[in-house]
This record gives structure tokens, C-alpha cells and sequence, in this order.
């Protein structure tokens, strides 16, 4: 890949990310209300109208719709996400605290899909044992239809309540990830496997699989070592996708489960109608899908010789 044709990707990175906050800002303003109103407002707190426009001032509300966004445009650009009107601590020292948790869990789903998507995909592709491939192919359709927050649920009832081999209270760091984890790789297990399952069965059709067999290579041989590997390729930029949605299927999965992270983090701001906080976790969110997709596509000409002939054509 070209020097111009990276940086035209990374151009295009950085035009999605500014789309995204646009709309995000123009949605969250037009919703009734605002967060200084709901958390000053109340008559118990006894503030007057004088003392509530001194904090509109002091976060900016009460300047034009056009000036608050290139404020907040220019705060983002440079690491200064504003402070919540909730909590009055700034946004980044929150999100640095609620981050690391949220990308542990989707690091950890995301490997555990992959593996389960690899083991559905091998023996959904048998030949030999019709009654298994079939069963491992209605699998990942199964899966597509298991709303996340429902399969947390049940995995809680069952495995913690009934069953008792994971507490779901006073739990340990790892114990806390370990449903939250299932919970959360089963969906992404189902494209992963469908794409793979699908991408398996065009290279066996191959003809250069009927030559390798042709020279009497052996079929285990053949699969780990022609099939899966040239399989694999497309499904590196499904799996981008993914993982980006992985961001905001945590925050669902973190809300179920009473994890601390951007789960709980966007709970409290959209209960509270907490502006700058909603601001920062959806661009957080997009720029985390953006640059995982962003690698994915500058990695896939250095995985597929077939793209670097192309280039180089």
C-alpha cells in the first residue's frame, strides 16, 4: 500500500470521526432539557435563578448552539472532553478510569469468539460426519437471534443462582469477567463462524486444493494448512467490524452484569441527561470502531499476496 493511499484511508478515519461527532452533538442538543437544568433545578437544593445562570455560564450553556459546538470541537480535539454536570470531575479523568475495564472485557470476548468461531467452523465443515456438520451449521443462525442482555440474564439465573459455580457478588477481578465474557462473544461468535464456514467451503472448491491433494498430501494437512489459512483472510475484515461493536455491546453487557466501565458510565449519563459524558463515550465509542477497522485495512494487502501483486500491477 502506497504512502497516498494511507494516508487518503486515514483521511477518510478522521472525516468519519468528525461526522460522527457532529451528529452526536446535533442529536444530544435537540433532546428537551439539559443537564444543568435537571441537576439544579430542583427546589430542594434552594438556588435561585441567578445562581443557576452562573453555572449555565460556567459549563458554556448559555452560549449559541454554533459556539458550544466548535468549543467542544476544539476541547476534543485536544484531549478535553469538558467536565459532567453530574459529578463536576472532568469526563477525561472518568473515561480514564472506566476505559480499561470495558477493553478488557471486549478483548477477552473477542479472542473467545474467535476460538469458538474456529472449532464451529472445523467441524461444521466435516465431510465425514454429516449429523455433526449439520448440527454445528444451524449454530451460529442460533446464536444471531440470543439478545445479549437476555443471555446475561439467563447465564445469571442459572449458572450463578441455580447452579452456584460463579458468584455474581463480592467476586474476585477474574470471576467478574467470566459470564460477562460469555455473555458477550456468544453473538459475535455467530457471523465470525458464518463467514468463516462460508469462506472454508469456497477454498475447498478451489482448484489449487485438488492439486496439493493431487501430490498426496494428507487432509488434516490440507485443511490447518491450505484451507483454513487462505479462509482466514476474509474473515479478518468481518472481525474488525466486530470488535469494534464490541465497545458498545460491553456498555449493554457491563449494565446487566453491574460492571464498572462505560456500561454503568453511560447509565448514569443519559439518566441524568449528563451531555458532556454522552459526548465523549459515543466519539470514544466511533473512534475506537474507526481505528480498530483503520489497522484491519492496512493489514489486509500485508496478509493477502494476492492485493500486493494487484498494487504492484
Amino acid at each position: 500500500m502506497t504512502t497516498s493511499q494511507i494516508l487518503r484511508r486515514i483521511g477518510q478515519a478522521v472525516l468519519v470521526l468528525l461526522v460522527t461527532f457532529t451528529l452526536a452533538f446535533i442529536m444530544l442538543s435537540a433532546l428537551p432539557g439539559d443537564a444543568v437544568s435537571a441537576r439544579y433545578s430542583s427546589p430542594d437544593l434552594g438556588l435561585s435563578p441567578e445562581q443557576i445562570a452562573q453555572i449555565r455560564e460556567s459549563y458554556g450553556a448559555d452560549e449559541s448552539l454554533i459556539a458550544q459546538y466548535f468549543s467542544t470541537l476544539g476541547g476534543f480535539l485536544v484531549g478535553n472532553f469538558g467536565y459532567s454536570v453530574q459529578t463536576g470531575t472532568a469526563v477525561a479523568t472518568q473515561l480514564a478510569e472506566a476505559l480499561p475495564g470495558t477493553l478488557t472485557l471486549a478483548i477477552l470476548a473477542f479472542w473467545l469468539a474467535a476460538i469458538w468461531a474456529l472449532v464451529i467452523s472445523i467441524l461444521a465443515t466435516m465431510d465425514r460426519f454429516a449429523w455433526i456438520k449439520g448440527i454445528f451449521q444451524a449454530l451460529p443462525p442460533f446464536f444471531v437471534s440470543l439478545p445479549s442482555f437476555w443471555l446475561g440474564i439467563i447465564l445469571i439465573q442459572i449458572v450463578s443462582f441455580r447452579l452456584g459455580w460463579v458468584p455474581v457478588i463480592g467476586t474476585t477481578p477474574a470471576q467478574g469477567l467470566i459470564l460477562p465474557t460469555i455473555t458477550l462473544s456468544i453473538p459475535i461468535t455467530a457471523p465470525l463462524a458464518q463467514v468463516l464456514i462460508r469462506s472454508i467451503e469456497e477454498v475447498k472448491a478451489q482448484p489449487f486444493i485438488a492439486a496439493v491433494r493431487a501430490r498426496g498430501a494428507g487432509e488434516m494437512w490440507i485443511f490447518f494448512r491450505n484451507i483454513i489459512r487462505n479462509a482466514l483472510l476474509p474473515t479478518l475484515t468481518i472481525a474488525g467490524i466486530l470488535f469494534g461493536e464490541l465497545v458498545g455491546g460491553a456498555v449493554v453487557t457491563e449494565a446487566v452484569f453491574g460492571r464498572a466501565g462505560l456500561g454503568q458510565m453511560t447509565v448514569n449519563a443519559v439518566a441524568n441527561r449528563d451531555m458532556p459524558v454522552m459526548l465523549a463515550i459515543v466519539v470514544i465509542a466511533a473512534a475506537v470502531y474507526v481505528l480498530i477497522n483503520l489497522i484491519v485495512d492496512l493489514l489486509y494487502p500485508v496478509l493477502d499476496a494476492r492485493l500486493r501483486r494487484r498494487e504492484r500491477a
